[in-house]
């Protein structure tokens, strides 16, 4: 009786471990064959949507990307030993590009949030303190905009680009406003400086940029963000490893 019960309980036991190798051992394969794969074919595809100033824009008069997150996407690419393809996307198919495996990881001051965390994977945070929502007006207009409520008027045109973070926040909290969708982000801030709108919703480090190139423009709430985040990169859950390496190799920190 002794021995059939120690019988059952080893049998349980040698269920349990193979079922929890069953369920672990698919994820380090799959995760260690994407970092083999990236290494095998010597290029790491990089999602980018291009229009946002510092953080990745790509230079219409050079054809190469600029900015904080074109520089990581280099760390990252030496690192392996491998070169970029960049692969464009957009705000509104960011996440359907990710998830439809168009590229390894996507770099472009992207948002960490919870909404993009149920779906995908997210490296650690970089940017904390930096990142924060906030307007791009016309200079002549600055001291006209001192909180939310001055923008929130009827007469007040704000212009958003789709499908991003700056969209949802603009429909969060603009309730009366009016609100212009303009399908290139990189080009708001000349048409809030020639008076085609009068408000764009967008980053600090964003706004602090178009300042400095465009005398016309101000961002007179820089310093009192309505809202604080912080950036991550973007990638396909279920990668661990792939992850791990991206958190480990001490570009983010």
């Amino acid at each position: 009786m002794e021995m059939r019960m120690c019988w059952s309980k080893g049998v349980k036991m040698l269920f349990v471990l193979c079922l929890a190798v069953a369920v672990f051992l698919p994820f380090r394969i799959v995760s260690a064959g994407h970092l083999e794969d990236i290494m095998a074919k010597g290029t790491i595809r990089i999602g980018t949507t291009g229009d946002y100033i510092p953080m990745s824009y790509l230079n219409p008069e050079t054809g190469k990307y600029e900015g904080i997150d074109a520089e990581l996407s280099v760390l990252i690419a030496d690192s392996l030993g491998v070169k970029i393809e960049y692969v464009p996307t957009s705000w509104p198919t960011l996440a359907s590009d990710m998830l439809a495996g168009k590229f390894d990881i996507a770099l472009c001051g992207i948002s960490r949030n919870y909404a993009r965390a149920k779906t995908m994977a997210m490296s650690d945070a970089y940017g904390e303190g930096i990142f924060g929502k906030t307007i791009l007006c016309r200079k002549s207009d600055e001291k006209k905009y001192k909180s939310l409520a001055d923008i929130d008027k009827p007469n007040v045109r704000v212009m958003i680009n789709p499908g991003g973070t700056n969209e949802k926040f603009a429909h969060a909290h603009l309730k009366h406003a009016r609100l212009m969708v303009h399908q290139e982000n990189a080009d708001i801030p000349r048409q809030i400086a020639e008076g085609n709108a009068d408000i764009m919703i967008t980053e600090t480090v964003e706004a602090a940029r178009y300042t400095e190139k465009d005398a016309r423009l101000a961002a007179p709430l820089i310093h009192e963000p309505f809202t604080r985040h912080s950036c991550g990169i973007l990638m396909q859950k279920g990668d661990q490893e792939f992850l791990n390496y991206i958190n480990d190799i001490g570009v983010i920190r």
